[in-house]
């Protein structure tokens, strides 16, 4: 059972924009943290954006004043507006879902903030590919 699912990815030149979305079943959009990850090849998974159901968000310095991550709520998709794309932004794109907060250590930390941990997120989709050329 797929829960949550991108689009969008593709093939662009360097400074072009592209616009991911990710449709959520809805018992999914219902959590609290909604994010977009990145993995490039031999590098780690980088959460790159956030958004909680209250509308806090933020970025990865990697990608602020470049990405917009967005919500409607009325349709329970997630989306990514990518602007001025890099070579360096070439990745598979995955959106996440997870709870608002989880315990490691003793200590109880929030989902959505910087940096974001990939192990707590327990909903994700297959990913999208986004390849960026000169």
């Amino acid at each position: 059972q797929v829960h949550l699912m991108e689009s969008g990815g593709g093939s662009v030149k360097s400074g072009g924009s592209l616009l991911l979305a990710c449709e959520a079943s809805e018992y999914t959009y219902r959590r609290h943290c909604m994010a977009w990850f990145r993995q490039a090849p031999g590098k780690e998974r980088e959460g790159i954006a956030f958004i909680d159901r209250e509308g806090a968000l933020d970025y990865a310095d990697s990608v602020k004043g470049r990405f917009t991550i967005s919500q409607d709520n009325t349709k329970n998709m997630l989306f990514l507006q990518m602007n001025n794309l890099k070579v360096e932004d070439t990745a598979i794109y995955y959106c996440a879902a997870g709870g608002g907060r989880y315990s490691s250590g003793g200590r109880l930390y929030t989902t959505c903030a910087l940096p974001l941990d990939a192990e707590v997120f327990g909903s994700w989709g297959p990913g999208t590919q986004v390849t960026v050329s000169v």
